[in-house]
């Protein structure tokens, strides 16, 4: 499909990272297909995690379709903007739509963000997941890239005032190696298969992260933070 709205928002959101001086460590390009379809399957901590994962899947010469709720497409600011970049509304009252949007965009060769957990996390810590991104793979015959995002949260997250004017905060988005799924697949193991790689790799990135967790509010009470407990 023709982008021509995508390349000139890309330069404007690079310009916004500068503005931020974030200090980007990408992970696992390598991970994601240089053609044909695909589903980056993200944790969820902050507003700006699907142009994060966006701009660290640019370097695979690929252009991520986020699933996004209905209520961004009806902004009259964003709405047009998130149409001409062809992502995909996700009315949650009736999601049939929205699967069989993405359904046909997986099976032409694109790459699909969705976030698993429905909403963002505020305890930065992995919930349950939905199992929409499994019955997608299992039903377009694509791998799954189980994708992390950290530091996100410093910047603009649920419940916390944002501050846009932090400088120097370490982003580290990874993509894990594909996870495979065929229409016998189980959704139910499929799914505990995808939320415990993704845990590994959430715990692994935050290992090596540079900046301390201690007495954070950012950070999860497991590492010594103040963010809220996780309700499951």
């Amino acid at each position: 499909m023709a982008d021509i709205v995508y390349p000139p928002v890309i330069v404007a959101i690079k310009a916004f990272w500068k503005y931020l001086g974030l200090k980007f460590d990408f992970q696992g390009d390598e991970n994601i297909p240089r053609d044909g379809g695909a589903i980056l399957a993200i944790n969820h901590i902050g507003y700006l995690d699907f142009a994060l994962t966006g701009t660290a899947a640019l370097p695979a010469g690929r252009y991520v379709r986020f699933m996004a709720k209905k209520e961004i497409f009806d902004n009259k600011l964003a709405g047009p903007l998130m149409r001409g970049m062809h992502h995909i509304s996700v009315d949650r009252s009736n999601g049939s739509a929205s699967f069989v949007a993405a359904l046909r965009a997986l099976r032409s060769g694109e790459i699909i963000g969705i976030f698993p957990e429905g909403t963002i996390s505020v305890s930065f810590e992995i919930k349950e997941l939905k199992s929409g991104a499994v019955r997608l793979a299992m039903g377009a015959g694509v791998p799954i890239i189980p994708t992390i995002v950290w530091g996100s949260q410093r910047i603009w997250t649920k419940k916390v005032k944002r501050n846009l004017l932090r400088k120097n905060v370490p982003i580290t988005v990874a993509f894990g190696e594909p996870l495979y799924f065929d229409k016998q697949s189980d959704v139910e193991a499929g799914e505990k298969l995808l939320r415990e790689t993704m845990l590994k790799m959430l715990h692994e990135v935050q290992e090596k992260y540079p900046d301390s967790h201690e007495g954070q509010r950012w950070a999860p009470v497991r590492l010594g933070g103040t963010a809220p407990a996780p309700l499951n």
